[in-house]
């Protein structure tokens, strides 16, 4: 299993953790929610739990819980500019459909 990450956005989070002064990394997980079912989850990390997935990317550590990887396994997370809107893009082999917006899911 394995969670992957572009240059983009590893530069981007490790500039918001430097910046926030600290944690353990990022944590990616899935929620339900949105039109297709479910979401993305992306927050700061403080602490891994026992059960947890740590992937270390390039020094910068990606904790997922074991429910979340099952649907995330393979993810490469970007981050993208696209005119005036940037933001963080998941491309998910596992995704089946994605709503319209990007925002939700279904597997």
């Amino acid at each position: 299993m394995a969670i992957t990450m572009t240059t983009a956005a590893h530069n981007h989070v490790s500039r918001f953790l430097e910046n926030r002064g600290g944690g353990v990394g990022i944590r990616l997980a899935v929620r339900t929610t949105g039109c297709s079912g479910m979401g993305y989850v992306l927050e700061f990390a403080d602490e891994v739990a026992e059960e947890d997935q740590v992937f270390d990317i390039e020094g910068l550590k990606v904790v997922i819980d074991p429910k979340s990887l099952v649907y995330l396994d393979g993810t490469e997370l970007d981050f993208v500019k696209e005119g005036l809107n940037e933001g963080f893009k998941f491309n998910n082999p596992n995704a089946r459909s994605e709503c319209g917006c990007g925002e939700s899911f279904s597997v």
